[in-house]
């Protein structure tokens, strides 16, 4: 049976340490017939007022974008063979501002948390490159697993 923590510091820790080994995550977007779709990509992740942001540079393919228009709501999973797993619950929808951009492409190359990132440059010229998109990841719930005794532990705002 799943924990509820009330502050997502309570699983903060493991949700960093969890995610910066296994570094990847599959994102599941739905379509508008309802069909789930997946796609293994890497976000990164901050704090801001105490709860998780995620951030993912990725291109905007039709796919993609038809899908977080159609229905923002996304999962974000991790895993590991140690069956230490996240899932990331949210709402997730492309952020424009060249600003933000710019800021996420730092994060990136900075990693975010510490340990987790890449330097975007091996994909896109710069964050003003036509094909560097960046989506914002606004999570509604957060699960952590740990493996080796399957404790649960869920954070919700």
């Amino acid at each position: 049976m799943a924990e509820k923590v009330e502050r997502f510091a309570d699983i903060e820790a493991e949700f960093a340490r969890y995610v910066t080994d296994i570094k990847y995550a599959t994102m599941t977007t739905v379509d508008k017939l309802g069909r789930p779709r997946s796609r293994v990509l890497f976000p990164i992740w901050e704090l801001t007022g105490g709860k998780p942001v995620g951030w993912l540079a990725s291109y905007r393919t039709k796919v993609k974008a038809a899908h977080l228009a159609g229905n923002p709501h996304t999962t974000y999973s991790y895993w590991s063979p140690r069956q230490n797993a996240v899932h990331v619950d949210s709402r997730s929808a492309w952020e424009d501002d060249p600003a933000v951009k710019a800021r996420v492409w730092e994060l990136y190359r900075a990693g975010s948390p510490a340990g987790l990132g890449y330097d975007p440059a091996r994909y896109w010229e710069s964050p003003a490159d036509p094909g560097f998109h960046v989506i914002r990841i606004e999570p509604w719930r957060v699960q952590v697993v740990r493996g080796t005794d399957l404790r649960s532990l869920i954070w919700q705002p």
